[in-house]
């Protein structure tokens, strides 16, 4: 079960592989460099958990179930419907979500999240998931009051801290039909399949991939399941996808 993250000990920053609680050094980025070495090993509990990549672009796929599309009051888009995210909004694992106007209504919106291996351009379905280094947790914080004032959705859903992302990479994971899930305090709020995803991970691959060209470490979020909700200071998120580590994050205003 292959784990990748990014980790920082005193002003070092590394990327590593996840063993349970081991953390082995590697001797570059694994998603550029072939089979980095590795060097020394570190306990968890001793570092700083970063977000796992630093991506170029975060590309963001809204209305991906149709339950959601439905509780949106929104028609199912026929081809996927696309927007860029700032890569300053993305929260490591365990920090929080900070709301800058706790007067607007905010929500929570759980999602897996496809991490890009290699320079990807016109690549096919087939070939799709050969580009995809692995898959992480990530969530797509939304302003809603700023969003239904606007016809763009990126400053609604790009404030800092609005793309919660990690804490781990796992390459080798099928996206077919994992369990995904959101837990607000404990309690489940949101609780789907990705095989009820409208488009599935290798045609979005595929799609993005006519239009735009990927880069490695580039992330794709594919959209969140029904019953998405406000969040408020003090809640204890968290995203579990069916064989990926939770993500963790609190709320608090900013």
């Amino acid at each position: 079960m292959p784990n990748y993250g990014r980790f920082q000990k005193g002003k070092k920053i590394f990327f590593g592989e996840v063993r349970d609680e081991k953390i082995f050094e590697l001797s570059g980025d694994p998603m550029l460099k072939k089979q980095p070495r590795m060097l020394s090993g570190h306990r968890l509990k001793s570092l700083k958990i970063l977000p796992p990549v630093e991506p170029s672009k975060i590309i963001a796929v809204g209305l991906n179930y149709a339950d959601h599309a439905k509780e949106s009051g929104k028609e199912i888009p026929k081809e996927p419907l696309i927007w860029f995210k700032a890569p300053t909004s993305i929260l490591e694992h365990g920090e929080a979500i900070r709301i800058p106007y706790p007067e607007h209504r905010t929500d929570y919106e759980a999602e897996l999240c496809v991490v890009i291996g290699k320079r990807t351009k016109g690549v096919s379905q087939t070939d799709a998931l050969s580009h995809v280094f692995g898959f992480t947790c990530s969530q797509d914080i939304s302003d809603r009051t700023v969003q239904s004032a606007e016809s763009q959705w990126a400053r609604a859903k790009s404030f800092d801290t609005f793309t919660p992302l990690g804490p781990f990479i796992r390459t080798d994971l099928d996206p077919a039909n994992l369990e995904i899930q959101l837990l607000q305090n404990g309690q489940v709020r949101q609780n789907s399949r990705t095989n009820q995803l409208l488009f599935n991970v290798p045609f979005l691959v595929s799609f993005l991939s006519r239009h735009i060209t990927l880069l490695p470490g580039d992330i794709i979020q594919t959209g969140t399941p029904f019953n998405v909700q406000p969040i408020r200071a003090g809640d204890q998120l968290e995203v579990r996808i069916e064989g990926l580590v939770p993500l963790k994050n609190n709320v608090a205003n900013a």
